[in-house]
C-alpha cells in the first residue's frame, strides 16, 4: 500500500476519532475506488461545485461516508475542520452523505436509492445532450434490495451509456459473509443478463482502477457495471473481514492508537 493510500486511511480513522463512532470497514473498502475516480477520473470544480459540466459521483452505500468525506476534504470542497464535527449537531458532515455538503450529489443512506436517482440524472444529460458522465456507488449488501434490480432493467432498456455502476464487492453485508446472508453470485452475469457491459478489478489496485474508469464506456450502446474486488475493513490487520467493525460506537482511545499504527504499518 502506498502512502496516498495509508494517509487516507489515517485520516478516516482522525474523523472517526471526532464522534467515536461510525462504519468504518464499509469507509476502508473505498478507499483506492474514490481515490483513482477523485484523483484521476472525475471532471469537477471545487470552486464551483454544481457546475453544470461535472461529472456526477453517487456514493448510493452512504454509510462508508467516511472515506467519501475525507476524499472530498482532502481535494478542497470545505475546510479540514469539518471533518472534526463530524456527526455534531451542528456540523456540516452527518453519519450519511447530505446534499448540502459540497460536491454531494445526493443524499443517500436507504440503501437502493443512488441507481435510481443515477439513472434520472442520465437520462436528463442525454435529453440535454450534455456531456457529463454519472457514476454510482453501490455495496454488494445494497445489491439485495429489488429497487437495484428495478433501475438495472431501466438503465439496460434506455442504453444509458453515461451511465456506470461500481460496486465495490468485499463480499460482506452487515449480518454477515455474502454467501452465507443472501448469495449473489453469479453477479457479473446478473448485470449482464440486465444490459450492461461488465468489467471486473481488483478494487485496491489504483492503476487498474484508474485503467478501468478511464476507458468508458466499453460499448456505447449499454451502461455499464464494474465489478470491484475489495477486502471489508482494507488497510488494518484488526479490521479487515471483520464484522465487528461493520459498524462500532463507544470507540476507545487505545483502539484509535490502534487503527493509526496499523495503518501506517502496513
Amino acid at each position: 500500500m502506498d502512502q496516498r493510500s495509508k494517509y487516507l486511511r489515517c485520516r478516516i480513522i482522525e474523523t472517526l476519532n471526532a464522534t467515536r463512532r461510525g462504519h468504518v470497514g464499509a469507509a476502508l473498502s473505498l478507499v483506492e475506488i474514490l481515490r483513482a475516480l477523485y484523483d484521476d477520473v472525475l471532471r469537477y470544480d471545487v470552486k464551483n461545485p454544481k457546475w453544470e459540466e461535472r461529472d456526477r459521483c453517487i456514493l448510493s452505500k452512504g454509510h462508508g461516508c467516511l472515506a467519501l468525506y475525507v476524499v472530498l476534504q482532502d481535494k478542497g470542497f470545505f475546510p479540514e475542520e469539518e471533518l472534526w464535527r463530524f456527526c455534531e449537531a451542528d456540523g456540516l458532515l452527518g453519519g450519511h452523505p447530505e446534499v448540502k455538503v459540497p460536491g454531494v450529489e445526493a443524499s443517500t443512506g436507504s440503501l437502493g436509492h443512488g441507481l435510481p436517482i443515477g439513472i434520472g440524472f442520465a437520462l436528463n444529460a442525454r435529453h440535454e445532450k450534455a456531456s457529463h458522465r454519472i457514476f454510482v456507488i453501490l455495496g454488494d449488501g445494497e445489491c439485495n434490495e429489488g429497487s437495484v434490480w428495478e433501475a438495472a432493467l431501466c438503465a439496460g432498456k434506455h442504453k444509458l451509456s453515461n451511465l456506470t455502476v461500481i460496486v465495490d464487492y468485499n463480499q460482506y453485508q452487515s449480518y454477515g459473509p455474502m454467501r452465507e446472508v443472501q448469495n449473489l453470485e453469479p453477479f457479473a452475469k446478473k448485470w449482464e443478463a440486465f444490459g450492461f457491459a461488465v468489467k471486473e478489478v481488483n478494487g485496491h489496485d489504483v492503476a487498474a482502477l484508474r485503467d478501468a474508469f478511464s476507458a468508458l464506456p466499453p460499448d456505447n450502446e449499454k451502461p455499464t457495471a464494474i465489478i470491484c474486488h475489495t477486502l471489508k475493513g482494507k488497510g488494518m490487520k484488526c479490521t479487515e473481514g471483520n464484522l465487528k467493525w461493520h459498524h462500532k460506537s463507544g470507540i476507545k482511545d487505545e483502539e484509535i492508537r490502534q487503527l493509526l499504527d496499523e495503518a501506517e504499518a502496513y
